[in-house]
């Protein structure tokens, strides 16, 4: 059994950065998921693919899987650009701009 330990990026509903400090070892499907006949949903077999543990460090998340005997891949986090300061409608008149203000 394979896993990945990871940092999660935010999702596209949130504006800050709760829950992508800390580091997630997941399991990797072992097998296919197929579809019900009859229902139409999907399922697998596998109920590895349904454990997510989290750490607070990416050590303890190696150590951890190193002590249970779990092969592990790391996927270092992407840095994140910097944010642009939102600026407000006076400061659409105020002499530092750089460019010339138009209509």
């Amino acid at each position: 059994m394979r896993a990945r330990i990871y940092q999660p990026a935010k999702t596209a509903m949130q504006s800050g950065t709760a829950k992508t400090h800390l580091w997630v070892l997941e399991f990797a499907p072992a097998s296919t998921r197929e579809i019900d006949p009859l229902m139409g949903w999907t399922s697998s077999a596998d109920t590895q693919s349904q454990v997510r543990l989290r750490f607070e460090t990416r050590a303890a998340a190696e150590a951890y899987a190193a002590e249970k005997g779990i092969e592990y891949d790391v996927i270092e986090p992407k840095p994140r650009k910097p944010v642009i300061r939102p600026r407000g409608y006076g400061e659409n008149f105020a002499t530092d701009r750089k460019g010339a203000w138009t209509h």
